[in-house]
Order: C-alpha cells, then structure tokens, then sequence
C-alpha cells in the first residue's frame, strides 16, 4: 500500500464508519439529537457540538498547513473552539444547525483526503510551508490520532447527556 494511501485509511478509520479501537469520531456523534449535542454534563468543559465543531476546525488547520486551503478563513468562529448555537433556538433551527455542521464536518475531511491523495508522496517527511516544525506524514497522522483522541472523550460525554 502506497504511504498515501495507508494514510488516508488511518483519517477513515478515525472519523468515519468503524475502527479498529472502537467507534471513530463520527460514530461517536450517530444517533445524537441536537439538544444531547449541546448538553454540557457537571464539570465537563466541553459539549459534543464543541468538540465536532473543533476536530473539524482542526483538520481545517492541518489544511492551511499544508498550503492548501481553499480559503483563509475557517467558517465557523472563534477558531478551535467555535461557538456552538443558542440551545433556546427553535427544534428545527437547531436540527438544521447540527445537520449544516456535521455536513461541514465530514467536507473538511474529504478536503483533507483530497489533499492527500495529491501530496507527492516525495513530500511526506518534509515540512510543508505553514508546517512550522511537523512534516506534511505528521501532520496527517496527528489529525487522525486528534480525531480517535476526541472520539474516546465524546463516547464518555454521550454516556453522560444520556442518563
């Protein structure tokens, strides 16, 4: 297997369908309402949302990183922890809220997989323009272990929202 390509399974496995470790990112989230995402259980920093909105915020990190962002700015604001919506929203404003962000959730990460599968593989284990001291391999494989990271922390708030 190509290194890109051993890569890009390791991001899926930690975002999207099933891992090895237990649920990814985004199966953590499955089946989670909008008002279980913004719940914040006793002394708990963080609510689901915040943490979808931030590893999402951060694979758009990796990308500005690598040089290739499509834009400069990261949709959602403040960076790396945005902030979620008003909970005394309507039902159906939160609903569409949530869907808009797990929809910008999961398009960072083909933009991310996209990127990738264009890296001249030569360029792995060198530090990428907005790199700072990571090369473009660490940098990728960091985002993953990011995402299983938050993955473990979202299975124990879920347990929490649901009691």
């Amino acid at each position: 297997m190509k290194p890109t390509a051993a890569l890009a399974a390791n991001l899926d496995g930690a975002f999207l369908g099933k891992g090895w470790h237990g649920p990814t990112f985004l199966g953590s989230l499955r089946g989670i309402s909008p008002a279980e995402a913004l719940r914040r259980p006793d002394r708990c920093a963080h609510c689901l949302w915040d943490l979808l909105l931030h590893t999402t915020y951060w694979k758009y990190t990796i990308l500005v990183r690598l040089g290739v962002a499509e834009s400069n700015t990261f949709p959602r604001s403040p960076s790396n922890w945005p902030k979620t919506p008003d909970p005394s929203l309507p039902p159906r404003e939160l609903a569409r809220n949530w869907k808009a962000d797990l929809k910008l959730a999961r398009e960072m990460h083909a933009r991310l997989k996209r990127a990738l599968s264009a890296l001249d593989e030569s360029k792995l284990d060198r530090i990428p323009p907005g790199g700072k001291s990571w090369t473009a391999r660490q940098l990728i494989s960091g985002i993953a272990a990011h995402d299983v990271y938050h993955a473990g922390q979202a299975q124990l708030i879920k347990k929490m929202v649901r009691r």
